[in-house]
């Protein structure tokens, strides 16, 4: 008769040992996960990482936070809390691709992205085809810093800027076949140094369109920046 409670009671001790290794379980995998990001100071030199995405013809044309009407070709981006008007570097870290771009929109509204690129910033640094790429932001300028370019001066063409030298050497090997006066400029931030590879110095703002136009049917996607 002693037996019968017994035999009963090992269902009931499974269930408890099962529920008590479940909950642990899920602690352990809890604790696991990652917290977000802490946000990115307004202040030159500030970085942040997280997934980057990007907007195009759907808002082309039409306003953004800051008033300016949004180009999808212009180099510009949107972000949560960095003020209007700052610039930022953008490395794509599956390619080590850099991009230039100024905050002139809020965004994106998407649960754990850091920022939406201008459809131009985007490709770039090639994540227009996987849509969202880890990135990592840093600040260059403030609005309080940022000055208006000269209308007057040279211009020249940028093919891509890199954070690694071998990738940026090769493009430039690459681009020597098809045109002169290809050149890494060396661009420092605070822990970063970004290569950026031209091509060519131009008188006008014309001229580098034209010779931007041949490149571009080569397949390479082409900036043109003031001549430093």
């Amino acid at each position: 008769m002693n037996l019968i409670p017994s035999l009963r009671l090992k269902p009931c001790l499974s269930m408890v040992i099962i529920t008590a290794v479940l909950i642990t379980l899920f602690v352990s995998c809890a604790k696991m996960v990652p917290p977000p990001p802490p946000p990115i100071q307004p202040t030159v030199g500030s970085r942040q990482i997280g997934i980057a995405s990007w907007y195009g013809k759907d808002f082309h044309g039409k306003p953004t936070a800051s008033g300016e009407i949004y180009n999808m070709y212009d180099m510009t981006a949107a972000h949560k809390t960095l003020p209007l008007g700052t610039q930022v570097m953008v490395t794509n870290l599956e390619n080590n691709r850099s991009v230039k771009v100024t905050i002139n929109d809020r965004g994106p509204f998407v649960k754990n992205r850091v920022i939406d690129l201008s459809y131009a910033a985007a490709k770039s640094i090639g994540m227009v085809g996987p849509g969202t790429a880890e990135v990592m932001i840093e600040v260059l300028k403030t609005p309080s810093g940022k000055k208006a370019p000269s209308p007057e001066g040279l211009y020249t063409l940028q093919v891509a800027s890199f954070i690694n030298r071998e990738n940026a050497d090769r493009l430039a090997a690459k681009l020597s076949h098809l045109v002169d006066n290809v050149y890494i400029v060396l661009y420092r931030t605070g822990e970063t140094t970004y290569y950026r590879v031209r091509v060519g110095t131009f008188e006008s703002r014309e001229l580098a369109i034209r010779e931007g136009e041949r490149l571009t049917r080569h397949g390479y996607n082409i900036l043109i920046a003031r001549y430093e």
